[in-house]
């Protein structure tokens, strides 16, 4: 199983967490985003992943490209410890926690986003900048509210062990977080953040300990 991953990217740092909580080796293969116009968007890793996005899973010969597809497809072959809650609705608010952030949010703030915002469009960094910060509270302002009034978050975004919603909770904090957001607002988003941070599949994953971290 290999991962093709950048230790930045939210979406790959989504996936090295589900790995981690499964116990699952792979052989990671580091795509840069930034070096030579970027990596993820030569012929060579065209021809693993035609969207040239990251990150991308290679098990037995087939490539899964999506995060959140990848962990599924985890979650199917190694069910044990289980990413998604045991009921039909459970599930349903784990996959929407999961959603509010990896398409409503994180996508905003894309890499070829803010490259086409400051080429083509040609807006300044500051207010680039400024397009990153406005979306990232609008998604974060949406998540907290979903997290707060909920009593059926616990420890975690659902109940008291990790699921699928923490996978993309943290790396979008992480994202937020470099990018000069006060996360103050967000109390029940920081309460979860701070419990994921304790298990040592979270650490395991963060950017900082990866192989191509600079």
């Amino acid at each position: 199983m290999k991962l093709y991953t950048y230790f930045r990217s939210s979406a790959a740092y989504r996936v090295r967490i589900a790995l981690a909580l499964k116990g699952i080796a792979y052989d990671a293969a580091p795509v840069h985003l930034l070096r030579n116009g970027g990596e993820q968007l030569g012929d060579a890793y065209r021809a693993i992943n035609p969207a040239g996005l990251v990150p991308a899973l290679e098990v037995d010969g087939n490539v899964i490209g999506q995060s959140l597809a990848i962990i599924e497809y985890l979650e199917e072959t190694y069910p044990q410890p289980p990413l998604l809650p045991a009921t039909p609705m459970q599930r349903a608010r784990v996959r929407a926690l999961a959603l509010t952030v990896a398409a409503d949010t994180h996508p905003l703030g894309n890499l070829r986003v803010l490259k086409h915002l400051t080429g083509p469009l040609g807006v300044t960094e500051e207010v680039k900048l400024g397009w990153q910060q406005h979306w990232l509270r609008t998604g974060l302002s949406a998540l907290e509210s979903l997290l707060a009034d909920d009593s059926r978050t616990g420890c975690y975004s659902h109940g008291d062990t990790p699921t699928l919603a923490d996978c993309c909770l943290v790396p979008q904090v992480f994202g937020a977080q470099r990018f000069g957001i006060d996360m103050a607002p967000y109390p029940a988003i920081m309460r979860i953040h701070a419990a994921c941070a304790e298990l040592p599949a979270f650490q395991q994953a963060h950017p900082s300990q990866q192989p191509d971290a600079e």
